[in-house]
C-alpha cells in the first residue's frame, strides 16, 4: 500500500456512524473508498451535495457529476444537490463534524497552511479556510515530509496561513500525532517505522508516551 493510500485507510478508520464529513481536494477524496463495512457516515462536497460516494469505477463515470476537485464522483442513494450558498451555509453555521484537507505545512500550534506557495500560481483558497473554522473536528491528511524529505510537521509554518490553531489531528504513513493541551502528541506510529525516525522527520516538538500505539493494517 503506498502512502496515500496508507493515510486514507488510517484516516476511515476516525470517523463514525451518523458524522457529516467533509472530504478536501486531492489526498482526502481517497478517504471515501476506504470507510469500513458497517460504518455509515454522509460525506458533503464543498461545491453542492451531501451523500458522496467511492470514486466510480470504469464504465460509471458521469461527467455531470464531480467533486470539488473536479474529479468524477459518485452519489449514494438518498443524496441532495443544493448551491454553493447553502453549501457553506452548513460548512459556516458549524454542522460538519469532521473535515479532512491537505496542507503544505502544519505546526505544533495547530496552525495549517494549505492554499499556496508565494511566487507560484494557484487556483484560489477554496472552502478550505471556511472549513478549518467551522467543522467539530479538522483532520490532516500529509506526507510526513515534502519531494524534497523536509519535514511538513514544523514547529511554525512558514508559508501564508489557511487557519490558526485549528488542526486537531494529523496523519501521515508513518504516524498520528494528536493536539492535545496545546501540544502535539505522538499517538501511533507504523509498524515497520521506529518512534526515534519519526522524531527525526518531525521538526516540531513531540510529546511522546511511554507506550505508543502501533498501527494495525
Amino acid at each position: 500500500m503506498d502512502a496515500k493510500a496508507a493515510i486514507a485507510r488510517r484516516i476511515a478508520m476516525e470517523l463514525h456512524d451518523g458524522q457529516l464529513v467533509n472530504l478536501g481536494i486531492g489526498l482526502p477524496t481517497m478517504v471515501a473508498d476506504y470507510l469500513p463495512e458497517g460504518v455509515e457516515i454522509l460525506l458533503q462536497s464543498e461545491n453542492g451535495f451531501v451523500g458522496l460516494g467511492p470514486s466510480p469505477q470504469e464504465g460509471e463515470i458521469d461527467e455531470d457529476l464531480i467533486n470539488a476537485g473536479a474529479q468524477s464522483a459518485t452519489i449514494l442513494d438518498g443524496g441532495c444537490f443544493f448551491d454553493s450558498a447553502t453549501s457553506f451555509a452548513i460548512i459556516r453555521g458549524g454542522r460538519l463534524d469532521v473535515t479532512v484537507l491537505g496542507t503544505l505545512e502544519v505546526d505544533e500550534e495547530g496552525n495549517i497552511a494549505n492554499y499556496i506557495i508565494p511566487g507560484k500560481i494557484v487556483p484560489g483558497m477554496g472552502g478550505a479556510m471556511d472549513l478549518c473554522a467551522g467543522a467539530q473536528r479538522v483532520v490532516v491528511a500529509t506526507t510526513h515530509c515534502d519531494r524534497r524529505g523536509n519535514p511538513k510537521i514544523l514547529q511554525r509554518c512558514r508559508l501564508p496561513l489557511t487557519a490558526r490553531g485549528e488542526a486537531d489531528l494529523i496523519v501521515t504513513e508513518l504516524a498520528v500525532i494528536e493536539r492535545q493541551g496545546g501540544k502535539l502528541v505522538l499517538v501511533e506510529r507504523a509498524p515497520e517505522v521506529s518512534v526515534e525516525e519519526i522524531l527525526q522527520k518531525t521538526e516540531a516538538t513531540l510529546e511522546v508516551p511511554s507506550e505508543v500505539a502501533v498501527r494495525s493494517f
